[in-house]
């Protein structure tokens, strides 16, 4: 691939990715409510579902799902309803807590890698980027092979959003850190980012 390629696409997708979307608020739900390693967590489990993409992509899997119009509408209603069963938990930890004032348990690094890489793995947008973004990039007569071309636009990709999205978890997790105090406070966050990810779910759902 010409360099002055890889570099248009660069551009193209960090745009993209700096656009406030599903992955900002969910990352930042995260962040906010349950600290920095939970949002990088988040990060690097959204990533690796990007990543995920990007191999199937550069197998040719992710275009097959073309010719299944039933696919997409599908994963979309997946994601979302995988979602809002993510908040109404976290709404469901803070009732059964009753009067006490203790925040929501920490998760383990397994449960929100898992979660966060099932979120982006559900995400139609994420796929949709393979199907119609990366194709316009790819090169079919360089020396490169196509999957080869896919694989190296969906790294590029994948870095962008673990630059971006890292950065929005660390500044939301320290907007949330200031606020944390008291029980109460870190209660409250922990309901404000119940309430964010029922807001992804919405707009995962509505995509």
């Amino acid at each position: 691939m010409a360099p002055h390629t890889l570099l248009l696409f660069l551009g193209v997708d960090l745009l993209l990715v700096l656009t406030p979307g599903p992955d900002w608020l969910y990352v930042a739900a995260r962040g906010l409510g349950q600290g920095r390693r939970a949002g990088l967590l988040a990060v690097a489990g959204v990533c690796a579902g990007y990543a995920v993409h990007t191999v199937l992509s550069s197998a040719g899997l992710a275009a097959a799902l073309r010719a299944v119009p039933a696919v997409l509408p599908a994963l979309r209603w997946a994601g979302a309803a995988y979602l809002a069963v993510l908040a109404v938990t976290m709404l469901i930890g803070l009732r059964r807590t009753g009067g006490r004032l203790s925040p929501a348990p920490a998760q383990s690094t397994g449960t929100v890698l898992r979660q966060s890489m099932l979120t982006a793995l559900l995400n139609p947008k994420g796929l949709l980027l393979y199907l119609s973004l990366v194709p316009q990039f790819v090169e079919p007569g360089s020396g490169m092979p196509v999957g080869g071309q896919v694989l190296a636009l969906g790294s590029l990709n994948v870095l962008c959003c673990a630059a971006v999205y890292g950065a929005v978890a660390v500044t939301a997790a320290r907007f949330g850190g200031s606020l944390a105090g008291t029980p109460t406070a870190a209660r409250r966050l922990t309901a404000v980012s119940a309430v964010l990810l029922l807001l992804v779910a919405g707009a995962t759902a509505t995509a």
